[in-house]
């Protein structure tokens, strides 16, 4: 309902009624576009290319592509702090590097800037480095004791793979001591149970695992 409601306030902000490619009941014009494109970014930060696409489900392009670029001339929108925020947000839920990355590729954002992210947010998540995020993401879920046989290593491993760590990472958790968990970090059930039954989009992250180190 919540998302419904959002949309149905999006199309009241744009001028217009809900429809794809464009012309809505009544002409754009940049005010409007103007309009709801801050509507938007009250609401959360956007990615320049995100905003975009929103809001040229019901205007213009070219009139989009020219009041995005004046709200990012005046800093409303900026990639860069879309960016910061979303990879601080998403590791405190217990996201790995690789799938915060996959998902701002998503968002059309360059892998340089994505980079950039990933290594300052490295020592300033709650204080954690990525590995130690692996850790204590693989204990709440598993509890504190380490993997007793390879069968429930390969299966902590996969977990820890689907959230989007990386082999290190992953290795640095199974193998570590118990971790303090009171970090205030925001893992919700959801966020450590959503264990895919088929999590192949996640399953080759480009790394393979030696359980037995």
């Amino acid at each position: 309902m919540k998302r419904f409601r959002s949309q149905a306030a999006f199309g009241r902000a744009g001028g217009g009624a809900e429809g794809e490619g464009g012309n809505t009941g009544e002409a754009s014009t940049e005010k409007t576009v103007e309009f709801a494109a801050v509507a938007l970014l009250a609401r959360r930060e956007h990615s320049v290319a995100e905003l975009k696409r929103k809001l040229s489900r019901r205007h213009p392009q070219a009139m989009v592509e020219v009041v995005v670029a004046r709200l990012a001339a005046k800093n409303l929108v900026s990639d860069s702090r879309f960016v910061t925020n979303f990879v601080h947000y998403h590791a405190r839920r217990g996201q790995g590097p690789l799938r915060i990355r996959s998902e701002l590729r998503q968002q059309g954002i360059a892998d340089e800037a994505i980079t950039e992210a990933l290594a300052d947010s490295r020592m300033t998540v709650s204080g954690m480095n990525w590995a130690e995020l692996a850790a204590e993401v693989r204990q709440r879920k598993f509890g504190a004791a380490r993997p007793g046989s390879l069968a429930e290593r390969a299966k902590q491993a996969r977990f820890l793979q689907y959230r989007g760590f990386n082999g290190d990472q992953i290795r640095a958790a199974l193998n570590a001591a118990v971790v303090e968990t009171a970090s205030g970090n925001d893992f919700s059930g959801d966020d450590l149970h959503e264990e895919s039954q088929d999590s192949s989009g996640h399953a080759n992250a480009g790394f393979d695992l030696d359980l037995d180190s």
